[in-house]
């Protein structure tokens, strides 16, 4: 009895340790763990396009994050509350645009990254530069370009992307795999540079450790923070522009709720809101946890409402487990 209790003593006490160390693996554990609890519930979702939709939707659950990995990792309380409302208004000039013609591509794509790079810029001035609360000087990004919107459509949205853009985002190869798997690895590749292979990425990940210590080690830390703001406002245009083509149709605030639900991504993924920690590869865990939460609440015909405030609840308890400092000893 002794033995079997000591067993099962070590084998809690390693499980507890998982769960506690390794957020990369929670994560995916518990992406299963829905999953499997929806097919039971619902056994029609066990369908190869319940596959697809996972897929596609966690490709651009990530691709969205990707700049929200980057703003956090670089510390001082770093957060961009614009990201959604980036997407939304790119994704809207596209199709618009556009209008289902293919001559555009390339020139709505270069307007999408222009409009991400401006927004990320007045982000980064604001807080690397002016010294205001990251919190505050996007919210206030996201409401003058979420009222940009409504000025340049009138209200009244219109449009749609080429033909040849839809199905290269939306065409599933076998059936499982979508096509937008090709845009998201690109993504993927370039974050994974810049994060783990370049010199911007350790002067990154230095600033947000100890942003003192790396000034006085000779690091523009204002400079480093700028273009992090920069590319995160580049790469949410890109989210916004490939929304644009996998929805097709656009309405006024579409990807909104985006923006809590990259935050929510990095977090889960082993970020610390402090800064100084965090990987692309747990974004994408988290992403897809996210994704299989959401697919499982719609299942179940739970409202946007609902669905918010569930993704506020884990928010919290990834919070309550992983982001405590630990007490300093007097």
């Amino acid at each position: 009895m002794e033995n079997r209790e000591t067993l099962g003593t070590r084998a809690a006490r390693r499980a507890k340790r998982f769960a506690l160390t390794n957020q990369i693996g929670m994560a995916l554990l518990f992406s299963v763990l829905l999953f499997l609890t929806n097919v039971i519930l619902s056994p029609r979702s066990l369908n190869i396009n319940a596959f697809g939709s996972i897929f596609a939707l966690t490709i651009m659950l990530a691709i969205a994050s990707a700049g929200q990995t980057i703003i956090i990792i670089s510390g001082g309380g770093g957060i961009d509350l614009s990201v959604g409302a980036v997407m939304s208004l790119t994704a809207l000039l596209t199709v618009g645009i556009m209008r289902g013609s293919e001559g555009y591509f390339l020139a709505t794509l270069l307007m999408s990254i222009g409009l991400g790079a401006a927004a990320g810029l007045v982000n980064g001035v604001g807080v690397a530069l002016i010294g205001l609360p990251p919190m505050i000087v996007t919210m206030c990004v996201a409401n003058v370009v979420t009222r940009l919107q409504y000025v340049l459509t009138e209200g009244k949205p219109s449009g749609t992307a080429s033909p040849w853009f839809t199905r290269s985002m939306t065409y599933r190869i076998g059936g499982v795999i979508p096509t937008s798997v090709f845009y998201g690895f690109c993504i993927f590749l370039l974050v994974l540079f810049i994060l783990n292979r370049s010199r911007y990425g350790m002067r990154l990940f230095l600033t947000g450790n100890n942003e003192r210590a790396a000034y006085l080690s000779g690091i523009r830390t204002a400079r480093i923070k700028i273009i992090a703001y920069v590319t995160a406002g580049i790469l949410a245009g890109v989210a916004g522009f490939l929304g644009a083509g996998y929805m097709n149709f656009v309405r006024g605030s579409t990807f909104d709720t985006f923006t809590m639900r990259t935050i929510i991504a990095v977090v889960i993924g082993g970020a610390l809101l402090t800064g100084g920690k965090g990987s692309y590869i747990g974004t994408l865990a988290g992403a897809l946890l996210i994704t299989v939460l959401t697919n499982c609440l719609a299942v179940f015909n739970m409202s946007q409402a609902t669905t918010d405030m569930v993704m506020g609840i884990v928010l919290i308890a990834i919070l309550a487990m992983y982001n405590r400092t630990a007490p300093v000893r007097q």
